[in-house]
Parts: C-alpha cells; sequence; structure tokens
C-alpha cells in the first residue's frame, strides 16, 4: 500500500518550513503555514522518494531522495544542483552546518556520511 503524506520537516530561515511527502513532493510553507510552494512545481524536478530535507544559511533547500540515491540542493534563484549522486544507498536524512559540511544518513549502509558542501557547489 503506497503511503502519502508529510514525512521530514525542516524550519526555514524565514520562519516558515519545509515537507518531504512519502513518494510525492517536497512543499514549502510560509511562517503563516500558507503553502508557498512546491519544489517540482518550481523547479520542474521529479523526486523518486523524498526524504530528509534541511535548509542552509543561503536558504537552499537540500533534499535526501531515497529511491533516486541523490542529494539536490534547491537554490533560491536558479536550477536545483545535484550535490551526491554516487556513493549512497538510501540517503534518509540530511543536515548541514554552518561550517559548510552536508550529513547524510544512509540507513541503506547503516552510517552518517560527511560531505564539504563547499566542494560539492563549486563541482555541481
Amino acid at each position: 500500500m503506497l503511503q502519502t503524506g508529510p514525512r521530514y520537516i525542516s524550519p526555514a530561515p524565514n520562519g516558515g518550513f519545509v515537507v518531504s511527502e512519502e513518494c510525492g513532493d517536497v512543499k514549502v510553507f510560509m511562517s503563516s503555514r500558507k503553502l508557498l510552494c512546491s519544489l517540482s512545481s518550481k523547479y520542474g524536478h521529479q523526486f523518486g522518494n523524498p526524504a530528509g530535507v534541511c535548509v542552509d544559511a543561503d536558504g537552499s533547500i537540500l533534499v535526501a531522495d531515497e529511491q533516486r540515491r541523490t542529494v539536490h540542493l534547491f537554490p533560491e534563484h536558479g536550477a536545483p544542483i545535484c550535490l551526491v549522486s554516487a556513493g549512497l544507498r538510501r540517503p534518509t536524512g540530511v543536515a548541514c552546518s554552518s561550517f559548510g559540511h552536508l550529513f547524510v544518513a544512509d540507513t541503506g549502509e547503516n552510517c552518517v556520511k560527511v560531505f564539504n558542501l563547499c566542494g560539492l557547489q563549486e563541482q555541481g
């Protein structure tokens, strides 16, 4: 049975929040709890199974896609950037630090992987 609905959530710098939906989309809400946008509509991006979400210091949204085994960055302006496209078996959680690190919980390998966010974006 296909499950839908909210899965992971992250606060956004503007007082709003970001929510991933099981086998669906990632939605961005304003501080008033009104829907601001859906990432698939805004960017024309198709998710497999969006899981963990976080927002970096620049306000960009990072999404782990469990099915596609990737982590994408969605900047406020511009096209999405695939930050990690190899080496992940089942990325389910993401977090970024103020020191430029990206942490990815990979439940397929039972570990947390750490990436240098600055280097990844330059390659993107």
